[in-house]
């Protein structure tokens, strides 16, 4: 342990948000940095990473209680998928991790709990928007009330304090990504039109095409996350974080096409699952064509997830002011973060230019 006063321990390290904590972290420079996955990590850090299953009580316990000097947890982990019913494997990874690290790491001071817009009933239909922290939840299941309802009674009987944060669908990459890997399935659905010389058709209705969205950037996250570690006045409050902008489709969609050099498309319904998820060897010529890293297209896109997201015919925006008015005001163009990531990954060598 160096001579840094401030531990961070992140759960699920190698996924979107736990590599922007991380990331963040080390911009700070002045952290001993800790990070929980399964997996080795596919990125550049100074993290140490713990191989650790969270859903062996036995693993979970032998590893964490080594982790005596943890001072500030950061819990970004994901089991069993993104459905909202699935409470068990998503409560376990939070049970062994907390519940380990706050018997045997005494420091501990405050808990980040990562959540998301499923609070609100995203992922049900149509809701309340612009959705606010104070709102109240929706019928269960939803694992995301079983985490906070866990978190606040472990709090009643120890000295550390909590704060949580609602991001909506992440604007980032991980190769562990799974599921929330949004933008880079688009980016491969684009790449595969201009292979095949065909147009990018927007997958969805015309009203999902038109809805209004506020999506989140995976740096904005992690640096609010950070900042919300040390901030007094955040403790025990609720955030909501996007990139604080408004964006629908029918202002973006052509400008992917171009992008990627695609043809521009219109709207034609159909499922991508269904006519992308066998394109495999087509993203393999690309890969061979341009020189890219060698990664299959199922860690770069979730087609599922992408025919969720074009069905999604209603607004869906979480509102940021109550993190702005507390001091965290960074904000960006849906635009600006979504071409960033794209140049991010080309210059990572996993799209093509």
């Amino acid at each position: 342990m160096s001579g840094k006063n401030k531990s961070a321990l992140i759960v699920g390290g190698t996924g979107i948000t736990g590599r922007s904590v991380i990331e963040s972290l080390e911009r700070k420079s002045d952290w001993n940095i800790t990070a929980l996955s399964r997996r080795a990590p596919d990125f550049d850090t100074q993290a140490e990473f713990v191989s650790v299953d969270l859903l062996d009580d036995k693993d979970s316990e032998k590893k964490l209680s080594q982790l005596s000097g943890i001072t500030h947890f950061f819990y970004c982990g994901l089991s069993g998928g993104i459905e909202a019913e699935n409470v068990e494997g998503n409560l376990k990874l939070l049970t062994n991790s907390l519940g380990n690290i706050s018997k045997y790491s005494k420091s501990l001071k405050r808990v980040i709990l990562t959540q998301g817009g499923k609070y609100y009933g995203v992922h049900i239909g149509p809701h309340k928007t612009p959705s606010v922290e104070t709102d109240p939840r929706h019928l269960p299941p939803n694992f995301y009330y079983d985490q906070e309802d866990y978190v606040k009674d472990l709090q009643n009987t120890n000295s550390w304090d909590h704060v949580l944060v609602r991001p909506e669908v992440m604007i980032g990459f991980s190769q562990n990504g799974g599921a929330l890997t949004a933008l880079s399935t688009f980016a491969v659905y684009a790449s595969i039109c201009a292979e095949l010389d065909v147009p990018f058709h927007y997958p969805g209705t015309q009203k999902s095409f038109e809805a209004f969205n506020k999506w989140t950037d995976s740096r904005i996250l992690g640096d609010f996350e950070v900042w919300a570690a040390e901030e007094e006045k955040c403790s025990n409050e609720a955030f909501n974080v996007t990139v604080g902008s408004v964006f629908s489709w029918s202002t973006l969609w052509d400008k992917i096409a171009d992008y990627f050099g695609a043809q521009r498309g219109g709207i034609m319904r159909f499922s991508l699952n269904d006519f992308l998820s066998d394109k495999g060897y087509i993203w393999d010529n690309i890969v061979a064509k341009h020189n890219l890293q060698k990664l299959q297209m199922e860690q770069l896109a979730s087609w599922p997830f992408a025919d969720w997201i074009v069905c999604r015919d209603y607004h869906t925006m979480l509102d940021d002011t109550k993190r702005i008015q507390y001091g965290f005001t960074e904000v960006r163009t849906h635009e600006e973060a979504i071409f960033g990531m794209f140049k991010k990954l080309q210059h990572a060598n996993i799209l093509p230019k």
